[in-house]
């Protein structure tokens, strides 16, 4: 219950609502607690006395009450749904924002099949919660306290004669209830992995056909499917065990009443009118019950789906923000250095990615990172955006360290082309201008021109506002590789992440990239990461990573001079021909 507690503020917004939801569904109660009371007065005053006035009088009075709670009902379900609709839609927004906000190590920790579950179904279950506490959770409650208090009004002897079997019916509820969340927690689980295999497989479903592995990651779905199948029929076949047990109470209940209440009866000591009162008045504390066992699921998934949304929401960002950040002046080339970075992944415990890096970029320059597979380059210049933070040393910006700049500022000033390409739905305009939306379409068109994408985006059937589909699946590699340097680059940013940008695009073509944003940002500081020689054999300084280290840095002809390693790959990609 501390985890729903937790998620109340949402409900806040809409207490005005919630109020007059809860005022509605006490009328109704009011309203259905009055009519056991008006049958005993037809039969005691009206049937049994031959009083026509008092039968179509009562009668007429039943009537109005069950049009009021018709009224009260729709009104009642009306707000409720206003309120739940509401609760989930500030939840996901919640999440959603808290998810933003997340560091890359805090999005590793959380898959992206976890994420949308909470997102979707977790929501859900807790906007459930809300609707069914504003109607039948409380009502049912209500309606029990009522109709026993008037069970006692109307025969004090009969009702204590249910009390043990209320508080029977009260114990199983309660301990089959209390059970209930745990094993709505493990299917939710379960759910989660299930979604993980779904998402995986729907975004590389290319590389499923390519690899003819459908009928692995076919059974894969089948056995991460039978496992949440089978955690939700533990929970149903646990949960039918309780209604019937509810059901055979009720009746045992109405069996009691009908002999105790009949023997008083024909001793004088209760009319017929008030048995018939204290029978609905029973069915009307037990049949709660009842629903209670239904709604039971509702609330034990909502509390087990309160607990998942909080693990997001509780969630401490690893990169705390500055408490008073500081703002990058001007619009031009940034400086960026590193001293004595050092930087492992996960808890610190496993090998460094990176060890003891100093480095220092000057502004406008050309700094490109060579290495091998896993020698640290990308982690290197994910540093600088702040993506990660160095466990030892510190990394600046125009001399200012990144944990005293504010995110905004420090982003707004760089650039980046990941190693992953990433297009959004959308058109082809829409995903270049997607870091600066005000961009005028001749802005648009000169950025896709220095990253070489103009002539093919016109080739496209409707040129620029072609639309890209999921994932940029109906381009290639290339083309979506040349929209996201445009992407980038139509910021003017100061600084300027070249990630594997060109792994996609012929040499030629890669030649003419380089050369044209020499000259479309002159006044920039340019990281290049690459694999190929060939891209930074330009570069005003190239720095050569091993193992996490720096272990060379200087210009082409300098490291061919004293770098086994560079010169090494030289030769490798090169034929040790001239460059």
């Amino acid at each position: 219950m501390e985890d729903l507690r937790k998620l109340l503020r949402f409900l806040k917004p809409y207490k005005g609502l919630a109020a007059f939801s809860l005022a509605m569904l006490v009328a109704m109660v009011v309203l259905d607690l009055s009519i056991p009371r008006l049958v005993e007065r037809v039969i005691d005053d009206g049937v049994k006395k031959n009083d026509m006035g008092v039968v179509l009088g009562t009668s007429a009075a039943m009537l109005g009450a069950s049009l009021l709670c018709m009224v009260a009902a729709v009104l009642n379900s009306v707000s409720s749904i206003k309120v739940g609709e509401g609760v989930a839609r500030d939840l996901r927004e919640a999440v959603f924002a808290k998810v933003q906000g997340f560091s890359r190590g805090n999005l590793e920790s959380f898959s992206t099949g976890r994420l949308m579950v909470r997102l979707t179904s977790d929501t859900g279950a807790v906007q459930r919660i809300a609707q069914v506490s504003l109607r039948i959770g409380t009502r049912a409650p209500l309606s029990m306290a009522g109709s026993l208090v008037l069970m006692f009004v109307t025969s004090p002897a009969l009702a204590l004669s249910m009390i043990p079997l209320l508080m029977l019916a009260g114990l199983i509820i309660v301990v089959f209830s209390s059970r209930m969340e745990p094993l709505f927690r493990e299917v939710q689980r379960r759910l989660d992995g299930l979604n993980t295999v779904l998402q995986e497989n729907m975004a590389g479903a290319r590389l499923v056909k390519a690899f003819v592995r459908a009928d692995r990651e076919e059974r894969r779905f089948e056995a991460a499917n039978e496992d949440l199948t089978k955690g939700t029929v533990r929970v149903m076949e646990y949960m039918s065990s309780m209604s019937p047990a509810l059901t055979f109470l009720i009746n045992a209940g109405m069996a009691l009443v009908i002999w105790r209440g009949g023997i008083r009866s024909v001793n004088g000591g209760l009319s017929l009118g008030q048995i018939m009162a204290f029978t609905n008045y029973l069915l009307a504390t037990m049949n709660p019950l009842i629903m209670m066992t239904q709604l039971a699921n509702t609330w034990a998934n909502g509390l087990a789906s309160a607990k998942r949304i909080n693990e997001v929401l509780d969630a401490v960002p690893e990169l705390a923000p500055p408490s008073s950040p500081l703002t990058l002046a001007g619009r031009g080339a940034c400086s960026v250095r590193f001293e004595n970075a050092s930087f492992r992944y996960g808890d610190g415990s496993g090998a460094a990615a990176l060890e003891g890096i100093s480095l220092e970029a000057e502004a406008g320059r050309t700094v490109a990172i060579l290495g091998a597979t896993g020698s640290g380059k990308s982690t290197l210049v994910n540093l600088i955006p702040r993506f990660y933070e160095p466990a030892t040393g510190t990394v600046s910006v125009d001399g200012l360290d990144l944990r005293e700049i504010g995110e905004y500022s420090l982003l707004g000033r760089i650039g980046i082309v990941p190693q992953e390409t990433i297009l959004f739905s959308g058109s082809v305009r829409d995903n270049i201008r997607f870091g600066r939306p005000e961009a005028s379409q001749a802005e648009v068109e000169e950025a896709a021109r220095a990253a070489q994408a103009h002539d093919f985006i016109l080739r496209l059937p409707r040129g620029y506002d072609t639309r890209i589909e999921e994932r940029g699946v109906n381009l290639s590699g290339g083309q979506k590789q040349r929209i996201a340097i445009a992407r980038a680059i139509v910021t003017r940013p100061g600084i300027l992440i070249l990630d594997d940008a060109t792994s996609a695009v012929d040499v030629e073509t890669e030649t003419r990239i380089q050369a044209a944003l020499a000259e479309y940002l002159p006044d920039c500081s340019c990281f290049i990461v690459a694999q190929r020689i060939s891209t930074v054999l330009n570069a005003d300084r190239i720095v050569v990573l091993d193992e996490g280290r720096i272990v060379a840095a200087g210009r082409h002809e300098e490291l061919l001079r004293t770098s086994a390693l560079y010169k090494e790959i030289y030769d490798s990609q090169l034929g040790g021909g001239p460059a």
